[in-house]
């Protein structure tokens, strides 16, 4: 995957800022293997406080489930790095906060941790609209820890301007 440099991220940042703050929506974003990243991107957004209500960094999985209730059964049964995971942070996001739009991510980073089923650089995104569509992904990215995180903020961000075209945003 090309790596993307940090102005194309400001300028994916301040579309889905446009949008979002068109419709009146807020952002909230569950992260785990980023630690804090896409927030930290998001709210360099100079006027991001009309349109990002929080970021939840839930690295242990005892965080997942105190702070974003992901069931002990997803975690035991699916794992920490899953769809089905991620789909909870999401909606766990959502639940505890008074945003529009979530974003989760869950990954291995490296430069350990991964598996034969989910090797290294392995990354679970969802982006959730509050009582409506939800989309999910899984993909595994090549490069050192950092390389891992980067391109997971990236996708992150290219996802949800994705999913803020005018044809995707309800209402």
């Amino acid at each position: 995957m090309e790596i993307v440099s940090p102005r194309a991220v400001e300028e994916m940042c301040a579309h889905c800022a446009d949008v979002l703050r068109r419709h009146g929506y807020r952002l909230v974003v569950a992260e785990s293997c980023t630690g804090g990243w896409l927030a930290k991107v998001l709210t360099d957004l100079p006027g991001s406080s009309d349109w990002f209500d929080r970021g939840f960094v839930t690295y242990s999985n005892q965080a997942k489930q105190t702070m974003l209730g992901v069931s002990p059964a997803t975690l035991e049964q699916q794992g920490a790095v899953s769809e089905a995971c991620v789909i909870e942070m999401a909606q766990g996001a959502l639940n505890e906060s008074g945003a529009d739009v979530a974003i989760a991510i869950s990954g291995i980073a490296g430069p350990g941790g991964g598996s034969v089923e989910k090797p290294v650089g392995t990354v679970c995104f969802s982006w959730q609209f509050k009582g409506g569509d939800t989309e999910t992904m899984r993909i595994r990215f090549d490069g050192d820890r950092d390389r891992v995180r980067w391109q997971a903020v990236v996708h992150a961000l290219a996802q949800l301007q994705h999913m803020l075209n005018e044809s995707q945003v309800p209402g």
